[in-house]
């Protein structure tokens, strides 16, 4: 190359050198790593229960640890407090799964037809549903159309009760860095195969379990929340719809720190579970009835998470809860 070609191209070589590389996708112990390409890893999926850990529950399938723009973990995996828990997952406590069935084999005096049902419960309580060989199944997870500030994961998971599957997950995962926030837009696609019914409880569905080492706090729209805590056995007590709720603290290395989970227009009515002893944020789809989903029928939940160091930056939620709204 002359000289003067060199000079020309040089500034392009200079912006080209300075470009991160892309988002890769990385085996992690138990689960798979978002990896940035600094080395950073500000997000993991968990596939199975990590190895020594506390959790009690049958299964993973969750994001932890979920991190802020400055690396700081957010999120909690089985705290001693309630060791089902885990970072950001999916799953009810009290479900009831039935299709029509044929019991005449059963002999002259059955009736032709009946409901076979299968109780269960995903969360991991197993206070009023079975917990044994309930178990969420992770099928893959994939890297797709990754860049140097964004990545989406596409997630498949099998709900199965003993060997027999009966919900089929499909998860989108939108990873993004948004300049003072880091964004995870979750797409949940849940399908059962046999009718669904999401039984009334005041908690369960989508939940963020988040750190309780240190003095912490819930904001809304309105600004901090005063209202009284909700409490499990009274979804009358759960916190009222709002676009979003946020969660922040001070740990005891002096940072604070935090998440807001933005809810979305097309998801059925929730209120609002996040009892401040428990730590969590919980937009709870089941609080004022059951939903039921028909079998083959897809249920599509939508929420966004903004990990967030120092205060919580109002503005800049409320400016991303318009857009996901609108999405």
């Amino acid at each position: 190359m002359r000289r003067r070609d060199f000079l020309l191209a040089a500034p392009g070589l200079a912006i080209t050198a300075m470009q991160r590389k892309p988002y890769t996708l990385e085996p992690y112990p138990a689960g798979m790593a978002l990896r940035a390409g600094d080395g950073r890893t500000p997000l993991v999926y968990l596939t199975t229960r990590p190895e020594g850990s506390n959790l009690r529950a049958n299964s993973a399938c969750c994001f932890h640890p979920v991190t802020t723009p400055s690396g700081e973990r957010v999120t909690d995996l089985a705290p001693g407090d309630h060791v089902h828990h885990r970072g950001v997952f999916l799953a009810w406590h009290s479900m009831t799964f039935q299709r029509k069935a044929d019991f005449s084999r059963m002999g002259p005096t059955a009736p032709r037809y009946g409901l076979d049902m299968r109780r269960a419960d995903f969360w991991g309580w197993g206070e009023f549903a079975p917990t044994a060989d309930r178990v969420i199944e992770n099928r893959t997870v994939r890297l797709d159309e990754p860049t140097d500030r964004s990545a989406t994961l596409s997630i498949e998971n099998s709900w199965n009760v003993g060997k027999q599957s009966l919900l089929q997950e499909r998860t989108a995962a939108a990873w993004s860095e948004r300049g003072d926030a880091n964004v995870l837009d979750l797409t949940y696609t849940l399908t059962p195969e046999w009718t669904l019914i999401l039984n009334q409880t005041a908690f369960g569905g989508f939940c963020a379990r988040l750190r309780n080492d240190g003095d912490s706090w819930y904001e809304s729209p309105g600004g901090r929340v005063t209202l009284p805590d909700a409490h499990y056995s009274a979804p009358e007590l759960n916190w009222p719809a709002a676009d979003w709720y946020a969660y922040a603290i001070t740990l005891r290395n002096g940072r604070t720190v935090g998440c807001a989970v933005i809810d979305h227009p097309a998801n059925p009515k929730s209120t609002w579970h996040n009892p401040r002893y428990v730590w969590m944020i919980n937009p709870c789809i089941v609080a004022d009835g059951p939903v039921n989903v028909a079998a083959g029928q897809p249920l599509v939940l939508r929420y966004r998470l903004v990990l967030f160091d120092g205060q919580p930056p109002g503005a800049l939620v409320k400016s991303l809860a318009a857009e996901w709204r609108r999405a």
